[in-house]
């Protein structure tokens, strides 16, 4: 089953991660209130940032490990920005800390799905609950 991995923005900036078999029906239910604690308290919420796996598991996975993330971490991704999240991706006890040694990034291995401000309105039809979410 196809599942998907999002991360929401709250009225306060904060961010949410969490994911779902149903990223339409999801969305809906956070911006009615019917999503998680923290996103309940923080409406309206938008949408950021989604990646589409094969398997729920697979996107419960990936979840768990960007809710573990900086907030400038979840920024690159959600940005783009390559070269950053891979600097903010090393070991500095075995790398040292960012601007001490040169780094760069291709990106060619990472499938990034920024999201529009208008793709981040979604209207789904779908009451059926099936998804995995978490507060990051």
């Amino acid at each position: 089953m196809k599942g998907w991995m999002y991360i929401l923005e709250c009225s306060d900036g904060s961010y949410y991660t969490g994911s779902t078999i149903d990223l339409e029906r999801r969305i809906k239910q956070h911006q009615n209130g019917e999503g998680s604690n923290h996103t309940k308290k923080r409406l309206p919420v938008r949408l950021l940032y989604t990646e589409e796996f094969s398997r729920i598991y697979d996107a419960f996975y990936r979840e768990k490990q960007i809710q573990k993330w900086s907030r400038k971490k979840k920024e690159a991704l959600i940005n783009g920005e390559l070269g950053t999240l891979v600097q903010l991706s090393k070991n500095y006890t075995e790398n040292g800390r960012p601007g001490t040694s040169a780094s760069s990034a291709t990106g060619e291995d990472l499938n990034i799905n920024s999201v529009t401000d208008e793709e981040s309105t979604i209207n789904p039809d779908s009451d059926e609950d099936n998804d995995v979410s978490s507060v990051t």
